[in-house]
């Protein structure tokens, strides 16, 4: 649920950046992107080409094809219910599907992640709604985002054997705040990463 306040606040912003409320529905169902949609509001008010903000979008959420991969032998056979599960894979659905057991059913797999949406689409239509109609101070929303995060970051710590992720995240952004600060993300990542990897041929080698 906390989805929820998510949608409200890009409702809210996609309408006061001059949108309609109906169009922000219909960009929570088709495009159902999370940051990339926060990160459209501004482009499409300075009214940017349709291919710049796709492209800027492919690469924001480019890191979803690897929460797919991850997640392929879990996926529900049916080709339909496939394809929205890959579709509705945001940072969220794939924290909290990796919590699950293993012997989830593929259809409540499809069903959280339907969920999910919904729940940001209704957040989407009441930002909206209110944006049309008034001006709302939204101090303190932006804070959502990191509490949610916060939530599943938890949850994802709770439900390993290993301290070795969470340990690994915040060990590299340390660094990479030292070494690179204004690319301090994306380097944090890709020591992960490489920790990752490391970690993974170590364990096999014991193994």
């Amino acid at each position: 649920m906390g989805y929820i306040p998510l949608g409200t606040v890009f409702g809210f912003l996609f309408v006061q950046a001059g949108g309609d409320w109906f169009m922000a529905m219909l960009v929570s169902l088709v495009v159902y992107a999370g940051a990339a949609q926060y990160m459209m509001v501004p482009m499409v008010a300075a009214g940017m080409p349709l291919g710049t903000i796709a492209l800027a979008t492919l690469l924001v959420n480019l890191r979803h094809v690897f929460y797919g991969l991850s997640l392929l032998e879990t996926f529900p056979r049916k080709p339909l219910l496939r394809w929205y599960t890959a579709f509705a894979l945001t940072d969220e659905t794939y924290s909290v599907l990796t919590t699950l057991p293993r012997d989830t059913p593929p259809r409540t797999m499809a069903l959280l992640a339907f969920l999910n949406q919904c729940w940001w689409v209704l957040g989407t239509v009441v930002g909206a709604l209110i944006g049309s109609q008034a001006e709302v101070p939204l101090e303190g929303l932006d804070f959502v985002l990191c509490s949610l995060f916060a939530v599943l970051t938890v949850e994802q710590w709770r439900s390993r054997s290993s301290p070795l992720p969470l340990w690994t995240a915040l060990g590299s952004y340390a660094v990479a705040s030292i070494i690179i600060p204004q690319h301090a993300l994306a380097f944090a990542i890709l020591l992960s990463l490489v920790v990752g990897m490391v970690a993974y041929a170590y364990g096999r080698e014991k193994r």
